[in-house]
């Protein structure tokens, strides 16, 4: 994962610290060494730690960090992550950055956590979206996996999924369908391919076309859901979209359907709340 990274944290060192800390270069000697340790003040789910090394290492690797929990645990306020020892100019000016990505993984992983729980029992996965922070998009994916669910895309390269305005603007499900099959042929690319419906008619629309891996259920009601993986019956993979809150994802889970999408796994979560303090 670190390599994933390596770009981004040049352009975060960039944007926190320009021509220089000069609070920490106007009081600190570049000589002095020192120790500060990450200590958690709020109950949640740890995700960000190889970051945090990633982190570390790309701004001084002379650096040492000690890991006493790994990402995915679940911790508790007064617990201490890890500790790193070393220039204590290189301390404090990758404090805030380590900080920021920590607290924002550990908050996705944290309400992710929350949603695979409540899933237990069922076959159903919780899958994230699109709905991600421009430029954190792979650290916010990676932490709804370390809180226990499932990536959907990562981007709009990695597989095709026909919404309704592609449907609109295609011109009907059969021809938004065909050319998609058509495009991947064309270009010899290999993707699965997801239609999202609105209505019982797209269902029997696309189970009738066919030539689909997925179809999404947008805004369908309980009820609805039900019948619609009847209908479906195993012949493609299901998943509910759409109005799903933490209080009915249970029961759409019940329904049977393979995956539920929530948004709110990565676009309105609050961070978890933890600290690096001088030891």
């Amino acid at each position: 994962m670190k390599n994933d990274f390596e770009q981004l944290i040049k352009l975060w060192f960039a944007e926190d610290i320009g021509d220089g800390d000069h609070t920490t270069l106007s009081c600190i000697p570049d000589t002095a060494i020192g120790k500060s340790q990450l200590i958690i003040k709020e109950k949640g789910v740890l995700a960000g730690v190889e970051v945090a090394q990633a982190i570390f290492a790309a701004f001084d690797p002379t650096l040492k960090t000690t890991v006493y929990i790994q990402d995915g645990a679940e911790v508790n306020p007064g617990d201490i992550a890890f500790v790193v020892e070393g220039k204590i100019q290189s301390l404090l000016q990758t404090e805030r950055l380590m900080l920021n990505i920590m607290q924002r993984m550990s908050g996705v992983a944290t309400r992710t956590r929350e949603y695979v729980k409540l899933l237990e029992g069922t076959k159903t996965h919780v899958l994230d979206t699109r709905k991600t922070t421009p430029g954190l998009r792979l650290l916010e994916k990676e932490a709804v996996k370390v809180g226990g669910g499932v990536n959907h895309r990562i981007g709009l390269y990695d597989m095709i999924l026909l919404k309704d305005n592609h449907i609109d603007f295609a011109g009907g499900i059969d021809k938004a369908i065909l050319r998609a099959k058509e495009y991947l042929k064309t270009k010899n690319k290999n993707l699965k391919i997801e239609i999202e419906v609105r209505s019982f008619d797209e269902l029997a629309q696309v189970i009738t076309i066919g030539g689909v891996d997925r179809i999404m259920l947008d805004n369908f009601s309980v009820e609805n859901t039900r019948k619609a993986v009847e209908i479906i019956a195993g012949k493609f993979e299901t998943e509910s979209s759409g109005g799903i809150t933490f209080d009915t994802l249970r029961d759409y889970a019940l329904c049977g359907v393979d995956y539920i999408s929530v948004g709110a796994l990565t676009h309105s979560v609050k961070s978890l709340d933890m600290s690096f303090k001088a030891i």
